[in-house]
């Protein structure tokens, strides 16, 4: 057993794509969508039943749509669990993309079916959820994985690895900020197709910092290699009226007292999907956009300014070779990522169900571990932003 994962009886076919279920997503839902997209195009999957929607129309509608089986085209997704554990060619994983406060039911449901889970993020809305979610799945070994999507672009993996080789020396400080301008629609026009995300019930008590928030601290830890142990945060509403924040405002501290600030808002004007990581040390600072993912610059200290783009060779480092599909001048945007991700769940999975152990350092894919630091992360900003701005741990203690 490798990082909680069991090895299962029984090899898979050589080629076979893995069969997997959709909970959520119907009706043209966007982050299932997007969990379907990603699944075809690493081309190792093939999207075989799912729970798209509680409404039989919708369900059947979009099970149509999607070309599932009629039959396969669940209602409940407890009854989809039980049925698809039942059959031969049943599910081998489940993507969860319905709101936040169903992940842990759903993910609980499928897990005691014995069907590996990929969830999307935030993992859940309290630690006692995460919590349980990583004794279920040490107790059946099951793979668990947590869909934070951008650091599956190449050039993250190329910036993650430049770090760990020393390419900017002793991390000093580490900046991120992801800016949209959503809320500053009426809620009713921001929301109309999730309206739960401003429902406190239903996000654990934080909405921008759970949404966006979770990906910048995410990705601030993945290309650093060091975890965030402290935060203050102030949390504003600059947009339109609604219940929680669409700003959050943090200065926090990472293993070795390194330095940084956290800001996400989607009450920007003019900005779309702005998240821009900055990660400076000793001997240089890195620089990457998601709005112009192909490149990453490196700026020495003292030296000239350096620019890497994504394509075969030209300095491309082996973590990110791997996800070179295209030559350069050809792009490769989030659809790829997205790929890229559902490739290395694909990985893992097979590896698991194959009785094989993976090679160190084969795949980075974000798992529970990171899915709960997630959720100690808004737990701490939403703790120190109703104490005034307090320091407060953000360390995920099981």
């Amino acid at each position: 057993m490798e990082n909680g994962i069991q090895s299962a009886g029984g090899t898979l076919a050589e080629g076979r794509r893995l069969r997997l279920g959709v909970v959520g997503g119907g009706a043209g839902a966007f982050i299932g969508q997007i969990h379907a997209r990603g699944a075809r195009l690493s081309d190792r999957w093939q999207i075989v039943a799912g729970a798209l929607s509680s409404r039989p129309d919708v369900a059947q509608s979009s099970g149509r749509a999607w070309g599932l089986d009629p039959a396969r085209s669940y209602t409940d997704w407890r009854e989809m669990a039980r049925a698809e554990a039942a059959r031969p060619d049943g599910i081998e994983a489940v993507a969860i993309t319905v709101p936040n406060h169903l992940h842990y039911p759903v993910a609980m449901a499928f897990m005691e079916a014995g069907i590996d889970v990929i969830s999307d993020k935030p993992l859940v809305n309290t630690l006692d959820e995460a919590r349980g979610l990583i004794a279920r799945q040490r107790e059946t070994g099951l793979f668990f994985g947590v869909t934070y999507s951008f650091a599956a672009h190449a050039m993250v993996r190329q910036a993650r690895q430049m770090v760990r080789e020393g390419a900017i020396g002793r991390v000093t400080q580490i900046h991120v900020e992801y800016f949209q301008e959503l809320a500053l629609l009426p809620a009713e026009a921001a929301w109309s197709g999730t309206p739960w995300r401003q429902d406190p019930a239903k996000v654990g008590g934080a909405a921008t910092t759970a949404d966006i928030g979770t990906h910048a601290h995410h990705l601030a830890e993945f290309v650093s290699g060091l975890r965030m142990t402290q935060l203050r945060a102030e949390f504003h509403r600059l947009g339109a009226d609604q219940p929680l924040e669409d700003t959050a405002f943090m200065t926090c501290r990472f293993e070795g007292g390194v330095p940084g600030t956290l800001l996400v808002s989607q009450a920007v004007a003019g900005a779309s999907c702005a998240l821009r990581l900055r990660i400076s040390g000793s001997e240089g600072t890195l620089e990457w956009d998601q709005e112009t993912p192909e490149y990453l610059d490196l700026r020495p200290f003292n030296a000239p300014h350096q620019r890497i783009s994504r394509g075969h060779g030209a300095g491309m480092l082996s973590e990110a070779a791997r996800f070179v599909h295209l030559p350069r001048g050809h792009p490769e945007a989030l659809s790829d990522a997205w790929g890229n991700l559902y490739e290395e769940f694909a990985i893992a999975i097979e590896a698991r169900r194959d009785g094989r152990a993976l090679p160190e350092g084969r795949i980075a894919c974000p798992g529970l571990a990171e899915g709960a630091a997630g959720v100690a992360f808004i737990q701490a900003a939403i703790r120190s932003n109703a104490e005034g701005g307090a320091w407060v741990p953000c360390l995920f203690e099981t």
